[in-house]
């Protein structure tokens, strides 16, 4: 769903040159490109989606808004410190990003797994346990933040389901590009060639796609939505 006016459709293709740009630098180096690249993704994405938008904005439009902020500030602040509190910067921005995101998508849970097709909770249910099986035994002291981030993925994840097949496909991108990171985190050994790019190639497609799925969705009458 490509957004209708001439602004968001610039915008849109400014972030896919951006996105283009930093997963290059993923592949190819240089390495010290790699977070002014990264930091400039979010925005772009965010200024598309207030381009494509009018006041009043929706609920959900300005919650998404919201999550890409605190998204931003995930992919930002990891550069102001090191080690284990580098790591939990990160987890503290996108744990609240996840978050708005359920509170953006949860007046649609009645379309989601969670009310039809419950059959498919088996699948999301399944890879957040097995994720959290293999990293717990290596979280150490961070322990209760990886499971609550866990936790919170899933469900995210889930209730994506209920707004529509491009939100789905974008939080089920989201539960993935994680779970690789908390695999290169915790898991000693374990990690697939060029893992970088592929949680970010991963984390931009789904962030892409919820974004598109709810330019989607607030293009249709809906009693869940309120002016805000």
């Amino acid at each position: 769903m490509i957004p209708r006016p001439l602004p968001a459709r610039a915008l849109l293709a400014s972030f896919l040159v951006l996105a283009a740009v930093h997963l290059a630098v993923q592949l190819l180096g240089p390495e010290a490109w790699s977070r002014p690249t990264q930091v400039l993704l979010m925005p772009a994405l965010a200024l598309m989606v207030l381009a494509a938008t009018e006041r009043p904005r929706s609920r959900l439009v300005v919650l998404v808004l919201a999550a890409l902020v605190f998204s931003w500030l995930g992919d930002a602040l990891p550069a102001l410190a090191e080690g284990d509190t580098a790591f939990l910067l990160m987890v503290a921005g996108f744990l609240v990003a996840q978050v708005v995101y359920v509170c953006a998508f949860w007046p649609y849970r009645a379309e989601s797994v969670l009310h039809r097709r419950r059959w498919l909770l088996v699948p999301y249910a399944g890879a957040v346990a097995a994720l959290m099986w293999v990293c717990v035994p290596h979280t150490g002291v961070l322990l209760v933040p990886v499971l609550l981030y866990g936790l919170v993925l899933g469900l995210m994840a889930v209730v994506s389901t209920g707004v529509n097949t491009w939100t789905a496909v974008g939080g089920a991108l989201f539960l993935a590009s994680d779970s690789l990171i908390a695999l290169r985190s915790f898991v000693p050994g374990l990690d697939v060639p060029q893992g970088g790019f592929w949680v970010m190639a991963t984390y931009l497609a789904a962030q892409a796609l919820i974004v598109l799925g709810v330019l989607r969705r607030v293009r249709t009458p809906d009693l869940s939505r309120s002016a805000v």
